[in-house]
């Protein structure tokens, strides 16, 4: 006969946990560029290292907001595609069809 124990997740008397915009814009989504191409993109509030943007060629600092894309779809597959992402300055990326990559 199943128990009827409560979940010990989150316990009834406790209140209502507000959803945070700021979480929500971490979450993948897909964008199409001007190419036909579409990619991966989240957004990342900032990480520990720097990483090199190919928009523009300058670093992004570390705890810099950005941006990171890889291809929706990839010949080798997802991981390849994965393993394909780029890190980008929020306005690099934004205006990438306005520019030519370094890389």
């Amino acid at each position: 006969m199943p128990s009827s124990r409560r979940s010990r997740r989150r316990p009834y008397s406790d209140g209502h946990v507000p959803l945070d915009p700021e979480r929500l814009r971490g979450m993948a989504r897909t964008e199409t560029g001007s190419d036909g191409e579409s990619y991966t993109v989240r957004q990342v509030r900032g990480s520990e290292k720097s990483y090199r943007c190919p928009g523009c060629d300058q670093l992004i600092a570390p705890g810099t907001a950005h941006v990171v894309a890889w291809p929706a779809e990839h010949l080798l597959g997802a991981q390849a595609a994965v393993d394909d992402r780029r890190h980008w300055h929020s306005a690099c990326w934004r205006a990438r069809d306005r520019r030519r990559p370094t890389r």
